[in-house]
């Protein structure tokens, strides 16, 4: 095996919770998630993650900002500092950041505040985003209990549904033929047809 690295996940404990070995494999790659990790810890370990030279960066970061009292503003200009630095740093790598997923409902609102923001800012630094929100939150904007035993983080159930979306989104980031969905073409590619 190669010691190349492809895939990096980069995150907090529910990114390390996560099998992307097991669920990626052969494909070079590493769970960088550190449990407890907030914008801030990942900004300051953004040069090992860059020293990887990996061709995709998979983010999943903030919630624990939240436990912090963190205002949504502190979370977004995070964000968008370690998106800026990994794009100016791996200029032709993918770069797929993911919304903050839903936690108890109190959180709601300051999460999908940020999540806007991720959203729109996202393209300026060719970054894909990626909403797990429809997924895995309730009406009331709550993780929901089928997929949390503690309204924070991921049972199995709630593995398989992020897995669901993200090997979707990772498909059309890499531009691999998909397995499961279909991979809507750009319009360029529709105008020859007239």
């Amino acid at each position: 095996m190669s010691d190349e690295v492809s895939t990096v996940f980069v995150g907090d404990s529910i990114t390390a919770g996560g099998r992307w070995e097991e669920w990626f494999p052969g494909d070079g790659t590493r769970n960088l998630g550190i449990g407890g990790d907030t914008t801030d810890a990942v900004i300051a370990r953004l040069d090992d993650i860059i020293g990887l030279q990996p061709h995709t960066v998979v983010l999943l970061i903030g919630t624990n900002d939240l436990a912090w009292r963190r205002s949504a503003e502190h979370i977004v200009r995070n964000i968008e500092t370690i998106l800026v630095t990994l794009r100016r740093e791996l200029p032709d790598s993918q770069l797929l950041v993911q919304s903050v997923m839903p936690r108890e409902a109190a959180y709601a609102d300051t999460i999908k505040d940020v999540n806007r923001h991720l959203w729109q800012f996202a393209s300026t630094v060719r970054a894909q985003y990626l909403d797990l929100w429809p997924a895995l939150a309730t009406s009331d904007g709550a993780l929901d209990p089928e997929y949390s035993d503690d309204s924070l983080h991921l049972n199995e159930n709630g593995y398989q549904v992020w897995l669901s979306e993200l090997r979707g989104a990772l498909e059309a980031l890499n531009n691999v033929p998909p397995t499961s969905r279909p991979i809507l073409l750009p319009r360029e590619h529709l105008r020859h047809r007239h």
